[in-house]
């Protein structure tokens, strides 16, 4: 009889921690609002995609209208393409704008009307350009055929690589496309707009997408940025977007534009006014589960801010990664990709707050003086419901991963001292990530009348086991009782992903289903606000994993 009961308590125990009940753990968090550590830049407010006409289509402008509407400050937009020759016409890792041809005479041709309504796009709602001169128009590529690719996920990745990729027949040329450029783009925005831009030329030339020499690529970059320079000289130009692993390469060509002989002025030196470099996490299916890798992405940060730290003539250089994401295709979906199912759910949402509030930190540690960090994430046009892209909405539908970025748009003034005894630190994420118990972080901001705490519990696995307890103390505010709002994603909040479900993954949603989705994906707080006394009263919540929660705080 004993036995059988303890077999049956068993029994109970191991579906009860099944579902949940007894994995609970506590987190004891403290803010300290008093403590200031820096300025709350919005480092998050920067976004990027392969494929540049999908900005002024239906979805694209819906969402970069919700993307600037979120943020306090101006945000920057990134594409590739820009320069590609084509006729405008869009499709995965593919885009173009016809900007450049030659006539018959071999005499350039300049189209700036595609690559204005591009910009234009972002100019209307306030946004700015980190403006990439890239890649090579047909008509000046050393090997322009093939050119237009017909990439599709699952396909081989090199068969993007085409006549785009290589350099240029005739660097002058290429100088001067870049000279006539950015003169056009005074003439139609105005010299104060433009000199806020930011230009960079090409992307990771350490990889697959530069199909010459290191020295050929510094000759590209020179002809480039003297070209934007004879345009305007206070305009602000940088690289070398290097990969995440492309530490050695960006060391070469910081170098270069110190050092070197410059290719196309004959001087020595080359304009540098930023520094960019790209940050990738690594995901991994293992036994049917996806594992993320967030010490990557983090290491890659380390590794280039070590070389930018090694410059003294960089102290305080503006610094931008150029993209920065949990792993390296945005248009490679689950269905061809399975390590890419993190995509759709919470999971995205709470990797991005950890990764953040873990770049800010490193960031403090190193000194730089990072301007932004380029999240690649978009959107596809005309493609399957909740595909499995690493996009911020699907359809005109936001994701959850969305909603992180509204709570981020929330955090004004100053970052202050916020711990909680469940979050790693950073050096154990950079030396193992986050693999044994979950990270329940926190970062907390504070403003004249206002403050905010980000919550998140986070696990490089995704997986749905346990709902933890948080307990909050809040020190260092003068007033006695705020008025407390919280703001939620997991499963049952703010997750459009979780609706589409239930509703029966429908791939036709009729307009009734598709106004609940669109619902669902914006941010909404949780009950309604209440007056909380910091003396007296007790602030505790769960969260389950890969939730996220904000606390917004005013008095």
């Amino acid at each position: 009889m004993k036995k059988f009961k303890a077999t049956v308590l068993t029994f109970i125990g191991i579906i009860c921690f099944a579902n949940g009940l007894f994995a609970q753990t506590k987190a004891d968090i403290e803010v300290n609002f008093d403590r200031e550590i820096a300025p709350m830049k919005p480092v998050w407010a920067w976004f990027g995609y392969d494929e540049p006409n999908y900005t002024y289509m239906k979805d694209g402008q819906k969402l970069l209208s919700e993307i600037s509407k979120l943020s306090p400050v101006p945000v920057y937009v990134r594409a590739h393409n820009l320069l590609t020759s084509g006729d405008g016409t869009p499709a995965l890792k593919w885009g173009s704008t016809n900007a450049y041809t030659e006539d018959a005479n071999g005499k350039p041709v300049y189209n700036w009307k595609i690559v204005d309504q591009i910009f234009d796009a972002y100019v209307k709602r306030g946004m700015k350009p980190l403006a990439q001169i890239g890649f090579m128009p047909e008509a000046l590529s050393i090997k322009p055929q093939p050119y237009q690719h017909k990439w599709k996920p699952g396909a081989r990745y090199d068969e993007i690589l085409t006549g785009w990729a290589y350099p240029p027949k005739d660097y002058k040329k290429w100088g001067d496309l870049a000279y006539e450029w950015v003169k056009h783009s005074i003439a139609r925005y105005g010299k104060a707009e433009v000199e806020s831009w930011y230009w960079e030329v090409w992307n990771e030339p350490d990889g697959a997408y530069w199909k010459g020499t290191q020295q050929e690529f510094f000759k590209l970059y020179d002809y480039a940025a003297d070209g934007v320079k004879r345009a305007l000289p206070t305009a602000k130009i940088g690289g070398a977007n290097v990969t995440g692993g492309g530490s050695k390469y960006l060391d070469a060509f910081i170098s270069h534009c110190l050092n070197d002989t410059n290719y196309a002025t004959g001087k020595i030196g080359s304009p540098l006014d930023a520094v960019l470099f790209h940050a990738k996490g690594s995901p991994r299916v293992i036994n049917g589960t996806v594992v993320m890798s967030i010490k990557n992405q983090l290491k890659n940060i380390e590794s280039n801010y070590r070389i930018i730290q090694k410059y003294p003539q960089l102290k305080n250089i503006p610094v931008i990664i150029g993209e920065s994401d949990p792993e390296g295709c945005a248009a490679c979906g689950m269905s061809t990709n399975p390590e890419n199912a993190y995509r759709n759910g919470t999971m995205y949402s709470s990797y991005t707050a950890a990764s953040f509030a873990r770049l800010y930190q490193l960031t403090d540690e190193y000194k730089i003086n990072l301007l932004g960090a380029v999240t690649w994430s978009f959107e596809f046009e005309n493609q399957p419901w909740f595909a499995g892209f690493r996009d911020l909405a699907t359809n005109g539908v936001d994701k959850p991963v969305l909603n992180v970025f509204r709570m981020f748009g929330m955090m004004k003034g100053k970052r202050v001292e916020a711990k909680s005894d469940r979050m790693y630190p950073l050096k154990s994420v950079l030396d193992s990530s986050i693999r044994k118990t979950t990270d329940l972080g926190v970062l907390a901001t504070k403003d004249q009348k206002s403050a905010a705490v980000l919550i998140w519990n986070y696990h490089d696995e995704d997986k749905d086991l346990s709902k933890d307890l948080i307990s909050i103390k809040l020190n260092g505010i003068q007033a006695k009782v705020v008025t407390l709002t919280k703001y939620l994603i997991d499963n049952e909040h703010n997750n459009s992903y979780e609706v589409w479900k239930k509703m029966g993954s429908p791939q036709n949603p009729d307009s009734k289903q598709i106004a609940l989705l669109e619902k669902a994906g914006q941010l909404k707080m949780i009950d309604k606000p209440t007056k909380y006394n910091l003396a007296s009263d007790n602030l505790q919540f769960e969260l389950k994993r890969q939730g996220v929660m904000l606390l917004k705080l005013e008095w």
